[in-house]
């Protein structure tokens, strides 16, 4: 086990598009650094979505010790868990780690949830204003464009293409004037960040491999699970890909090889996007050490280890 003083940084991160390999490796490196998991997964907070979310529990148990991993099992499906409330049970979790002297290690693939706390995102949840909102309702598209133009420059026009975008617009501008909200005030921390290079075939195939082994393993029948508890279907699409696709064909609006085609391309266009979101990353300032996928483990982690500690 790595002393900790040797280790330059808050934490380490390990990120990848989907089906390139995170967990087994940070599960491996959280047993050389005496670490615990925080999951970077916008599902797998979700309890019960286990199939689809890919929460391999099997892999957290290692011959030396079970692996904690926080952050996941912790909302009941039919939640919209979201950006604030993840970057507040983040902070808490790592606090709370770094008391015990446990070195976290964050693992995932959901690049708003990794940028958030790499960059310390200020974020706010604002409360909605039922007494302002019943006023702003009574006003025209172009009264509440021109307040909203009071409290900032309009260059995000997604803000104004509804009127019901607009009133929201103006309700957490008001509450940021006011200073009537509350912040996750999240620490700026040093973060070592890996990233798992695929080549764009061998991500194919995995993706492809992994959905059949998924579709085989009763994936259908726990989104269906779901459904019978009572989880909306719009939640389900909501949540997107397999539970999108799968609530589609069990809901009759898609059949069954059509579901499956669409999904798998749908995973694909998935992984393409997180690549695009990681050079984003970077361009924006953040140092993504990337391996390569097909490099045999046990050398994965000793080049991490190796790189920690330079």
């Amino acid at each position: 086990m790595l002393p900790e003083n040797d280790i330059k940084y808050d934490m380490l991160v390990v990120t990848g598009p989907t089906a390139s390999g995170k967990t087994s490796l940070a599960v491996a490196l959280a047993c050389r650094l005496n670490g615990e998991i925080i999951s970077a997964d916008s599902r797998q907070v979700y309890r019960g979505m286990d199939i689809g979310t890919g929460k391999d529990y099997h892999e957290y148990i290692t011959p030396e010790r079970h692996i904690t991993c926080h952050l996941i099992d912790i909302v009941d499906p039919g939640y919209k868990y979201n950006l604030f409330e993840y970057q507040r049970d983040f902070i808490a979790t790592f606090n709370m780690l770094k008391k015990r002297n446990i070195f976290p290690v964050v693992c995932g693939g959901s690049g708003m949830y990794l940028d958030s706390v790499i960059r310390a995102y200020e974020i706010m949840e604002v409360q909605p204003d039922i007494g302002l909102r019943a006023q702003l309702e009574k006003k025209s598209m172009e009264e509440l464009i021109k307040i909203l133009g009071t409290y900032k420059n309009l260059h995000n026009t997604t803000d104004i293409d509804t009127k019901k975008r607009v009133i929201r617009a103006i309700e957490i501008e008001q509450a940021r004037r006011l200073k009537t909200r509350e912040m996750a005030r999240m620490p700026v921390l040093k973060p070592f960040v890996v990233g798992i290079l695929t080549d764009r075939e061998e991500r194919r195939r995995r993706i492809s491999e992994r959905l059949e082994k998924r579709l085989a393993s009763g994936m259908i029948d726990e989104v269906k699970g779901l459904l019978d508890k009572g989880v909306p279907e719009e939640i389900l699409l909501y949540y997107g890909l397999e539970y999108k696709y799968i609530t589609l064909y069990l809901t009759g609006k898609m059949e069954y090889t059509e579901m499956k085609r669409s999904l798998e391309i749908a995973i694909h266009q998935f992984a393409k996007r997180q690549m695009t979101w990681f050079r984003g990353m970077e361009k924006k300032g953040t140092v993504i050490h990337w391996i390569e996928e097909k490099i045999p483990k046990e050398q994965k982690v000793k080049t991490v280890i190796g790189l920690l500690t330079e």
